[in-house]
């Protein structure tokens, strides 16, 4: 028993499940057995006894989840954060464990009624004391964290739950000693997920599968390097045990029925205070006011606001709503909206904005201005403007943004008679020009009918589904069989791809490919390089994260800040050279000296300065590097892909994979009996031919 260590638990007398608070209570209600959680709540309890000291709060009739003690509040030496639960199921707990806490010495600070909290069960310590995880999304709400840094002033570092699953951040994420981290990262947003990247070194980070996941892996109690929990796969514990930790595993399924597990059933009281930190932490967590007017409730702009910034990360308060008393009136609604950082807020505010919100003109007079100190590159965090008409504030008033139009900046001058705004390309930016930055001080002018349009206008490129998959393995088997036999003979590959590539998660493989040798000249437009260097950079697709397949906020933007990187280091071999893009296809390509050419089009964004902006240059680019080609693949790209075929010769084989069956009949039209047209999604296409090249070259891995 280690002196130091104490924990709260609730024997489980009144247990049971009475209710449907959460999907694991679906299903379950009175069918739970008293006598086996008693036996089963018996066992952790005594095996928390071999290490810690365990106090008991007396079971009170009529709050049968009174067991789960890791919600009674959040400890942080002689202080504790009493919780304020969402479900009214659970709110008669809250004075029962407030008169535990305050006759057993600690300092009780109590939340807002009306602003949720769930203690240790949606915050938890990092074990080495260097700031504290707080989850929010579900159960608790955001604004909690900035008065759990201000009452213990710790770091506090929000993260966004998204699988309702795992409504506690208990549930999916455990934090370990010597600053190890137990976590099922699916049940995180995107900008949650770079978060614990950023404060956690990989080689600390254990990643449990959705198997262990469901059994509550995650919801375990850590004491040293022993870990406690329900359950575990054999490889989970064979990863662990490799660590270092020894896994104890105590059957806790019936109070799995309830949504609990070892954590959940108990919450440590001797939490330690950090020593050597800096007090006074501010918390990362960002406040500002929006004022929306029009027709709130008939239009429904109200809903789709509140939504939006739900969905951004954020969370909200509805200050003051003033109703139009008739049905022509107008309404008129005063938002405070928060957000775990600033550029979750900039791009929450970015989107209310689209909807017609305003900062509040208390708060802001003049907007935020930076010079352009670079030809054809914006200021860092330039705002991106939309097709609606815009206006900005200057010296406070509103002045309308001339020459709008979509993926541009603000530049501001001063005339003798006034200000003036207007929308420039990236490419046009000149030296010593002010453009705007940030978000306040800005809102797009449109009217009622436009406004209400809104939702079936998103931006939504990536919006389609995808059709059924035929079979292709055995053509995979042929092409691969192509690619080694040219590798090794010393010919050559040219590859011609579109953007898809990269929506589809085809980048990866295509950088492998290139990667292997199996490439030995790239073709494309503006798009391909763009989306494979946002996905290196940011993680998104045309902003859509690639690891969970949904879009992200603002993301639409993504594409943009990757241009204007790239722009401001001169182009991609620089932003390799100074380690600004380290991965990606184009990341492959500087590395392994495989040339390319990308042709721009009057589509394109930026451009790059990769770009070869003038066609007949950019066909003369292409025809040079597909010259003595045997093999010339082409993903996804009907435009290069018919310019490319238009100027190969015959006697070089060409495969087209698209999941349109009219461009690979356009290729395969030009009449070479060397065309293989592969119908099927081309990152489904470029996954099997991998992992065929894989089964060739090592086939005792084969299966």
């Amino acid at each position: 028993m280690t002196e130091s260590l104490r924990f709260l638990m609730c024997s489980p007398d009144h247990y049971e499940v009475d209710y449907v608070i959460n999907p694991w209570m679906e299903g379950n209600i009175h069918k739970s057995s008293r006598d086996r959680a008693v036996e089963q709540w018996q066992g952790l309890y005594h095996l928390i006894q071999k290490r810690a000291i365990v106090d008991l709060v007396t079971p009170a009739v009529g709050w049968p989840d009174m067991v789960f003690t890791a919600n009674a509040g959040l400890v942080l030496g002689d202080r504790v954060v009493l919780s304020r639960f969402l479900h009214r199921e659970r709110q008669g707990e809250e004075p029962y464990f407030k008169a535990w806490f305050a006759s057993n010495g600690f300092t009780v600070y109590e939340l807002p009624k009306e602003l949720p909290f769930e203690g240790a069960g949606d915050a938890l310590f990092d074990r080495e004391g260097r700031w504290l995880w707080a989850g929010y999304g579900f159960r608790s709400e955001l604004d909690a964290h900035a008065y759990l840094s201000d009452w213990l002033d710790i770091e506090v570092l929000s993260l966004r739950l998204v699988d309702e699953r795992f409504y506690h951040l208990d549930t999916c994420f455990c934090p370990l000693s010597n600053g190890y981290l137990l976590y099922y990262p699916p049940a995180f947003d995107a900008y949650s997920n770079r978060l614990i990247e950023l404060r956690v070194p990989v080689e600390k980070r254990i990643i449990v599968a959705e198997a262990d996941a469901d059994v509550f892996a995650c919801n375990s109690v850590n004491l040293g390097s022993i870990i406690i929990m329900n359950r575990a796969s054999t490889n989970l514990t064979q990863q662990l045990n490799a660590l270092g930790f020894e896994v104890w595993e105590t059957p806790l399924t019936e109070f799995l029925k309830a949504g609990g597990a070892a954590k959940c059933l108990t919450l440590r009281v001797t939490e330690p205070v950090p020593t050597g930190r800096e007090l006074g932490l501010q918390s990362m967590i960002e406040n500002r006011t929006v004022l929306l007017e029009g027709h709130l409730l008939d239009s429904g702009l109200i809903n789709r606001a509140l939504d939006l910034i739900v969905e951004g990360g954020g969370s909200f308060q509805v200050l003051n709503f003033e109703l139009g008393e008739q049905r022509q009136s107008t309404s008129r609604a005063e938002v405070k909206v928060s957000a775990p950082s600033h550029d979750l807020m900039e791009e929450i505010l970015s989107q209310l904005i689209g909807l017609g919100a305003i900062p509040s003109t208390r708060e802001v007079c003049d907007i935020h201005l930076a010079v352009v100190n670079q030809m054809g590159v914006a200021p860092e965090d330039f705002y991106v403007t939309t097709i609606y008409p815009t206006e900005i504030r200057i010296n406070c008033e509103w002045v309308r943004v001339t020459n709008q139009r979509m993926d541009a900046a603000i530049v501001v001058h001063s005339t003798p008679t006034g200000s003036i705004a207007e929308c420039k390309l990236l490419r046009d930016l000149v030296v010593g020009e002010q453009v705007a930055v940030g978000v306040e001080g800005i809102r797009s002018v449109r009217n009622p009918e436009s406004r209400d349009q809104r939702h079936t206008q998103e931006f939504s490129f990536m919006g389609a589904g995808v059709s059924s998959e035929r079979r292709v393995e055995l053509v995979v088997e042929q092409i691969a069989w192509d690619l080694r036999h040219i590798r090794d003979r010393g010919g050559k590959v040219a590859v011609v791809a579109g953007p898809v590539v990269i929506h589809t998660g085809g980048g990866l493989h295509l950088s492998q490919l290139i990667r292997d040798g199996y490439v030995q000249a790239l073709l494309g437009g503006n798009a391909i390089a763009v989306h494979d260097i946002e996905q290196s950079m940011m993680g998104t697709s045309l902003g859509v994260d690639m690891k969970r397949g949904v879009s992200v906020r603002g993301g639409h933007r993504h594409h943009l800040k990757a241009i204007n990187t790239i722009r401001r280091w001169g182009g991609i071999r620089q932003a390799v050279a100074q380690g600004v893009l380290n991965s990606g296809i184009f990341y492959e390509c500087i590395c392994r000296g495989v040339p390319f050419a990308l042709a721009g089009s009057i589509r394109d964004d930026g451009p790059l300065p990769d770009t070869q902006m003038d066609l007949l240059q950019a066909q003369a680019d292409y025809s040079r590097l597909i010259q003595g080609s045997d093999l010339i693949l082409m993903l996804s790209s009907m435009l290069h892909s018919i310019g490319v075929g238009n100027m190969t010769p015959a006697g070089v084989k060409m495969v087209c994979v698209d999941i349109n069956p009219a461009v690979v009949t356009k290729l395969a039209d030009r009449g070479s009996v060397e065309s293989v047209g592969v119908v099927t999604d081309v990152g489904l296409f470029l996954s099997l031919l991998v992992r065929q090249l894989e089964r060739l070259t090592h086939p005792l891995k084969a299966g």
